[in-house]
């Protein structure tokens, strides 16, 4: 496997620009099964959770293909396929989103239960709740669900889930509502920017949705879904893991295209490290002086500090000037970037999905390795930062949700090498075994 070799200390600065977002368009892809045309997703990033997805799709009947200009083109060729296998299901939890389409547009889905990354308990009892709400008829057999609805028909669904509302239930469920029978009310929704986009998305193929960003959906189901051409949103969180390592740095960085809007509670927070924070129509720019100030953070459902930030802002805090509090209520048992960030030298308490991080000045490079996507930005912004060479195995789990990401940095001025297995140096490898 592929690691980084980071060679920190280096000041960054410059302008990047952020890519489409993940979490919007592997939803939206999904819902393509739902359209009868052919449907055009401009700005998709390439990703290997976009390339797994593509591979389900195309055993669901569906034709992907990617232009030149970076759009995808998805067209159902044959609607007879219904099994979303475990092999691939497994790799990627949005996977997943395939059977709210499958169901009103098929009236039968074989999907295997997901996979994806190390971060906690994440049932998908919500999911079948919805959908048996609707009308499907459900069963679990060898570690599939299989469902079955001739006819859709709208109700009311409460997804409220114990740590908040579900946004991958969110996007199943209302990509199954949009053509069942009658009105739905779903209650408890994600409020998230790429619920909103996936909602637009349904809007522009003929959808008929009313309450996009409110805890409350309105779906009046409609017969058919045309094809569209529709371009994602960028993506929040590539955007902040950028700002964050332009911060940890001492440095000043414009991330083009970012959206300040979808990311006001970190724009705050960084406001109250220290941080100077510029927004505008071009995107967002951060300039630090120093080491940041301590924070005290709480990942929550949107509008909160989302918990694909809270381990980057966790790599942050260990060079603060004071000492933070990082607390996780989505995915309580989501801290196991702590140890890796204490090889770094970083003075992390960690406790009942809570972390007390005592800020020093400086961290030092180590061998480290990568549980999961977001774990591995926090080391790579910890890397950034940390005197001497840091060396990142397991980087794959990076290129599930960043696009680039090591071109992008150098672009703004840091060191940041990519090595293939036979090129990691032989001491890398004698110090792992120590």
């Amino acid at each position: 496997m592929h690691s980084f070799q980071i060679t920190g200390g280096r000041r960054l600065s410059g302008t990047v620009r952020v890519g489409g977002s993940k979490n919007a368009a592997l939803p939206m892809m999904a819902a393509a099964i739902l359209a009868d045309g052919p449907v055009r997703l401009e700005g998709l990033p390439r990703l290997t959770d976009v390339r797994t997805l593509a591979r389900v799709l195309r055993q669901l009947g569906m034709r992907v293909a990617r232009t030149r200009d970076d759009a995808v083109l998805l067209e159902t060729v044959d609607p007879a396929p219904v099994r979303a296998r475990y092999d691939l299901v497994r790799r990627m939890r949005a996977s997943f989103c395939v059977l709210g389409p499958l169901l009103p547009r098929r009236g039968h889905a074989v999907v295997s239960l997901p996979g994806g990354c190390n971060i906690g308990r994440r049932p998908v009892d919500l999911h079948l709740k919805g959908l048996a709400a609707l009308g499907a008829d459900l069963r679990l057999r060898h570690g599939y669900v299989i469902a079955e609805a001739p006819r859709l028909v709208g109700t009311a669904i409460d997804l409220t889930g114990p740590r908040g509302p579900t946004v991958t239930g969110t996007a199943n469920i209302l990509s199954a509502a949009v053509l069942a029978q009658g009105k739905t009310t779903i209650t408890g929704a994600a409020m998230e920017p790429e619920i909103v986009d996936l909602g637009n998305f349904l809007v522009a193929m003929g959808a008929n949705i009313h309450g996009l960003g409110t805890p409350v959906l309105e779906i009046d189901g409609v017969e058919r879904l045309r094809g569209v051409a529709y371009r994602i949103i960028p993506d929040r969180i590539e955007a902040a893991t950028l700002l964050l390592a332009a911060a940890i740095t001492g440095g000043s960085a414009t991330i083009a295209g970012a959206r300040p809007e979808h990311l006001t509670s970190v724009l705050e927070t960084l406001r109250r490290a220290g941080l100077q924070i510029a927004t505008g129509s071009e995107g967002i720019t951060v300039t630090s002086s120093g080491r940041p100030g301590p924070i005290d953070i709480t990942a929550l459902p949107y509008p909160g500090i989302p918990t694909d930030l809270q381990a980057q802002l966790t790599a942050l805090a260990c060079v603060a000037d004071g000492r933070s509090t990082v607390r996780d209520c989505v995915f309580p048992h989501r801290f196991l970037h702590v140890a890796e960030l204490k090889r770094l030298g970083a003075k992390i308490e960690n406790c009942q999905g809570t972390a007390i991080v005592t800020g020093i000045e400086h961290l030092s490079g180590a061998e480290v390795t990568a549980s999961d996507l977001r774990a591995s930005a926090a080391l790579v912004i910890a890397g950034l930062a940390a005197r001497g060479k840091t060396t990142i195995h397991q980087i794959h789990h990076l290129d599930r949700g960043y696009e680039r990401l090591d071109e992008k940095l150098n672009r703004l001025g840091a060191r940041v090498e990519r090595l293939s297995p036979t090129a990691a140096p032989p001491h890398t490898m004698q110090s792992r075994d120590r």
